[in-house]
């Protein structure tokens, strides 16, 4: 597929890739929460998933609006750049989005897993984000940290009732932990953007959630009665634009209405 998008402004070197990597990571995680619905394994879980995906894609939402704010000089087809065209005209190696969020649901163990650990990832997070020097990026993050308390409550008392379950649920959950354990260490890689705005006080020093994490994680393990397993081979690349096979089937998926039907509107 070829892109139809510019280059962002110069002056936007380090703050567009950034926007962009916080956009991308909740826009695809929010898209495969979509995918559970009309198939949670009870009506309220399966409402209270959608609720989620519905967050996160407000979330994406508020990213990307302001990659568009930052980006006003950048045209596609000869118009300006909308939020739309960052999730729907973009392809697989511009998206920044953490490697975890792409892959594949699994069963009912690796989505609660995955949204747990980023959940708990986000929490943290957005915490540290508040005190950015951009007031834009810190409103968000202290909407968004509403939400995320929600998603991380949900996400770790499932943790705890399959882990500490059944013998069937617990071995669903130590698989889960297998499939997922090489996709977190991503989660506090510093990346060149993020380095750069750092220093300016406008981004999150990431080795100062990484213990914050690892602590939330390993407390939620032991009431769960599962034990972390920490990353073998570590899988990182994916803030960088290199990503799975996972992610090209998803977006081939998510944007095939805009790339049949382009510039659609109802």
């Amino acid at each position: 597929m070829q892109s139809n998008i510019q280059q962002p402004i110069p002056n936007s070197k380090f703050q567009i890739p950034y926007l962009l990597h916080l956009a991308d990571t909740t826009l695809i995680i929010s898209h495969r929460n979509s995918e559970w619905c009309g198939h949670g394994p009870v009506l309220e879980q399966d409402i209270a998933l959608t609720n989620i995906a519905l967050d996160l894609l407000g979330q994406a939402r508020n990213f990307y609006q302001y990659a568009v704010e930052k980006s006003q000089q950048s045209t596609v087809d000869g118009r300006h750049l909308t939020e739309d065209d960052l999730a729907y005209l973009r392809n697989p190696n511009e998206f920044k989005n953490h490697l975890l969020v792409e892959q594949p649901n699994g069963d009912w163990g690796v989505t609660v897993l995955r949204q747990f650990y980023f959940s708990c990832f986000q929490h943290f997070f957005y915490q540290e984000l508040q005190q950015s020097k951009d007031e834009h990026l810190a409103a968000i993050a202290t909407k968004s940290l509403k939400e995320v308390a929600y998603h991380l409550r949900w996400s770790s008392e499932w943790v705890i009732r399959l882990g500490d379950g059944t013998e069937e649920s617990h071995t669903r959950m130590k698989n889960a932990i297998d499939v997922l354990k090489d996709f977190t260490d991503e989660f506090f890689e510093m990346t060149d953007y993020e380095s750069e705005l750092l220093k300016e006080n406008l981004s999150v020093d990431l080795n100062l959630i990484k213990p914050k994490w690892m602590n939330k994680v390993k407390e939620i393990f032991e009431e769960a009665t599962l034990e972390f397993i920490p990353s073998t081979n570590p899988q990182t690349g994916g803030k960088n634009g290199n990503h799975s096979e996972h992610l090209s089937t998803l977006l081939a998926e998510m944007q095939i209405l805009q790339r049949t039907y382009p510039n659609s509107v109802w």
